[in-house]
């Protein structure tokens, strides 16, 4: 099979230390595939306006008007828009897609629909459409029951509230679980949501007639409860190597107070940490490889060990993102975009605050080919340069990681206390230049470190012997 594959988390607001409900999603396809990051600004039309993708055809009418988000679209257009994750003025984020399986069973009563909706449709037609997670949540719903979908995908909401997870299971069938606000979800490419509770509107929402399908179709392995999972997803020898370690490490770092295997199909959907979180967390489990375990790839494992396992971070991301919602602001300060380019764990997450008017150039830059200009291969080339000698290397580029995460975390603090002073034109304004600010410093410390690591890298090529300095 030829995998497609992110890694997510969801975390609730009273998991958390400062009370913010936060998202994140690791966009995993190619290896070298630029993504951009824009605004797109509130816009009311005066005629018909609909979508057509130019992925699969899928088409639907929109909305005359749309509000202003933010979203990482491909470099290119021709296989589809992927505009993947943002926040809009409202203060609803959205992450799509974490791509799953639908089990042969249900796509035999319930094919997937190939100009149906798909990932790379998603954040277009629902995000400038919604105020609130829960919106989010029923307009896509109701968009894959009336179109259906193209794939089986997870789709994560979150607002200053609550955090939703949605996953389609079939063409035309679908459901969501909110995340308790004390507890977290990691996903990583299977079905995830478990027991269904059909009369709890507060924290599950689901398709028309979903239990009239299953039930038709002898689809349920259980008389007495529904867990969707199994009677949706697979459960494969491929699941064990590929997906539930992921979900197994994310688990094993925020909850190690509960023993767990890598490879087992029954780790919780909803886990509860054994601290309070911050949005650090969120980072760095998206930036993990299974760290201080066997399975570290660039660890001290046995060969067969450290390439058991497909890792959190890997070469072929090619962004990632952690969506902050804060309590008590209002939304254009209280949500922050933390966007890392390229690969999360060689990367640095940038903070861009959802009020911002537009992203700096460097982020609408970035073509298939290496472009100095772009943020996109500002970032990927670091991790070019530390993979040809990691050990070497390692040590200077996590110093330079560590010293900006540092200084976006005074960047944040600063901002927080200027812009709480300001309203409308101004506080979007400012935040821009701040926007500005940060992404700059960003792109011009990881080119000096391309200059040290460059340097560095001159003296450790095969060609090389101890050198006799007096002949």
């Amino acid at each position: 099979m030829n995998y497609s594959a992110c890694t997510s988390i969801l975390i609730g607001a009273k998991a958390t230390m400062d009370g913010s409900v936060i998202i994140g999603r690791n966009e995993d396809a190619k290896a070298a595939w630029p993504k951009h990051f824009v605004v797109h600004p509130a816009k009311t039309a005066t005629t018909p306006q609909q979508f057509v993708s130019t992925d699969n055809g899928f088409t639907m009418p929109l909305p005359t008007h749309a509000a202003k988000y933010t979203a990482t679209p491909e470099w290119t257009d021709k296989y589809g828009l992927f505009e993947e994750d943002g926040i809009n003025e409202y203060g609803v984020a959205m992450s799509a897609t974490e791509s799953t399986y639908s089990n042969e069973r249900v796509l035999g009563a319930d094919p997937l629909v190939k100009d149906g909706i798909g990932e790379e449709a998603m954040v277009t037609v629902v995000l400038p459409y919604v105020k609130t997670a829960r919106e989010g949540v029923a307009r896509l719903g109701q968009l894959v029951e009336l179109y259906g979908t193209s794939e089986s995908n997870g789709i994560l909401f979150a607002d200053q509230q609550e955090a939703w997870y949605l996953e389609t299971g079939a063409g035309h069938y679908w459901v969501a679980q909110r995340i308790p606000d004390n507890g977290y979800a990691v996903i990583a490419n299977q079905m995830a949501i478990q027991a269904i509770d059909f009369n709890d509107p507060t924290n599950f929402m689901f398709a028309r007639h979903l239990q009239d399908f299953v039930t038709k179709n002898h689809l349920n392995p259980h008389s007495d409860r529904f867990i969707w999972r199994e009677i949706f997803g697979t459960q494969d020898q491929s699941d064990l190597y590929y997906n539930t370690p992921r979900v197994w490490y994310g688990q094993h770092v925020l909850t190690p107070a509960v023993h767990q295997e890598p490879q087992s199909f029954t780790l919780p959907f909803i886990q509860y940490a054994d601290h309070l979180l911050a949005v650090d967390d969120a980072q760095a489990f998206l930036s993990s490889h299974y760290e201080e375990t066997p399975y570290d790839p660039v660890g001290a494992g046995t060969a067969e060990q450290k390439h058991r396992f497909r890792p959190i971070s890997l070469a072929k991301t090619q962004e990632s993102h952690v969506l902050q919602l804060r309590p008590n602001m209002e939304p254009a300060l209280a949500g922050i975009q933390w966007l890392a380019m390229g690969v999360a764990a060689q990367s640095v997450y940038v903070p861009f605050y959802a009020g911002i008017d537009e992203t700096p150039a460097a982020y609408h830059l970035g073509a298939a080919t290496y472009d100095a200009e772009s943020a996109y291969w500002v970032y990927k080339l670091i991790s070019v340069l530390l993979d040809a000698h990691y050990h070497e290397a390692w040590p200077t580029v996590s110093a330079v990681q560590k010293d900006l995460r540092i200084a976006f975390k005074q960047a944040v603090q600063h901002t927080d206390a200027v812009a709480s002073q300001l309203t409308g034109p101004e506080l979007s304004h400012y935040l821009t230049q701040q926007a500005t600010a940060n992404a700059a410093l960003g792109i011009r410390r990881y080119r000096e470190l391309a200059a040290t690591l460059i340097t560095q890298a001159t003296d450790l090529g095969p060609l090389n012997y101890q050198q006799d300095l007096n002949l």
